[in-house]
């Protein structure tokens, strides 16, 4: 008797022994990310934040791995993969969500938005949460929002200073539907293409030209093949964290929102950090030979003119409401 309960009290200390170093979270996850963004880009070194971020909020018990630099492949075939659940999510440019929710392009409205501040107010309100809704009904979910920035126009041919100066370049854009009618209106013959056949395609004189942010231009070296740099800022662009949505609710609720809140944290460094990195990246391609010219106001307003026709065309391919609810942010 006297050694059945020994037996007893020593199962009792180890169970609650075992309950005491149960973690918070009760399964371990692995959250795998990939990404066609250089490891040097802003919104690479973000996700690196979130993974420190993740990992010390829920003591190693969920963790994240990071595939950048198109280790997985390219941006599209990143989208596919979180689709069909090889991996857990990634960030991406918004332009290449479009093709599976159309309503994206309502953040593509030319030469709209005057500063990052305006773009920021659009996509963390209403705007954002229909979008949620839309990329929930197609199995994702969005976790947050960085700053790519401002677009501009890099070519070959000659300094971009008037509308008339975009006749005739044939010139890479993202694969964005109002991104190349934008550039039709305009005059210009534009080419979608794969970010990773840009360089070649430039250098081989395939392509005149291509637009994106400065940061982009200056991580990826097109200054190498590039001589004439504008300030065209003709959309501003976003950097959308997406995750399988199965996957994600897959998690318990402790785990869902400590990959918030990670994120949180990485998205706020990044939006801050990519601010920073504009203005530097456009000096450095300066610095590095590529002859810089300004669009007036001027001319930005008959650049803006000149394609109202696609903003109206998109009102009738997707929900105006999103397109109407992005322009009364912007009027405010």
């Amino acid at each position: 008797m006297i050694k059945t309960t020994r037996l007893t009290r020593h199962c009792t200390t180890w169970l609650m022994a075992a309950a005491l170093s149960t973690p918070l979270f009760a399964s371990a996850e692995n959250l795998r990310f990939g990404g066609n963004f250089p490891e040097d880009h802003s919104s690479s070194q973000a996700m690196e934040i979130f993974k420190k971020e993740l990992a010390s909020r829920t003591d190693g018990d969920v963790t994240a791995q990071l595939f950048p630099n198109m280790q997985l492949g390219g941006a599209g075939e990143n989208i596919d993969q979180v689709s069909s659940g090889a991996v857990m999510g990634t960030w991406v440019g918004i332009a290449y969500l479009s093709r599976i929710v159309p309503e994206f392009e309502a953040l593509s409205l030319p030469f709209a938005f005057d500063n990052r501040e305006d773009a920021f107010r659009v996509i963390d309100g209403e705007v954002g949460d229909m979008l949620n809704e839309k990329l929930a009904e197609k199995g994702f979910t969005a976790l947050g929002y960085m700053e790519l920035g401002f677009r501009n126009v890099t070519n070959n041919v000659r300094p971009i200073e008037s509308k008339a100066d975009f006749d005739g370049l044939k010139i890479r854009l993202q694969p964005n539907q109002t991104h190349l009618d934008t550039f039709r209106a305009l005059g210009a013959n534009p080419v979608s293409m794969g970010i990773k056949e840009v360089y070649g395609a430039l250098q081989q004189g395939v392509i005149d030209g291509q637009e994106n942010p400065y940061s982009v231009i200056a991580t990826r070296r097109l200054d190498e093949v590039q001589k004439y740099l504008s300030d065209s800022r003709h959309f501003y662009d976003y950097i959308v964290i997406v995750a399988n949505l199965k996957k994600f609710e897959s998690l318990s609720k402790e785990q869902q929102q400590a990959v918030k809140d990670a994120m949180d944290v990485a998205v706020k460094w990044q939006r801050g950090k990519a601010a920073e990195e504009a203005d530097t990246a456009r000096q450095t391609l300066i610095d590095r030979g590529m002859e810089f010219t300004s669009l007036s106001p001027e001319t930005r307003e008959e650049l803006r003119q000149a394609t109202q026709s696609v903003v109206d065309d998109l009102k009738d391919k997707i929900d105006p409401a999103i397109v109407e609810s992005v322009q009364a942010v912007l009027k405010k």
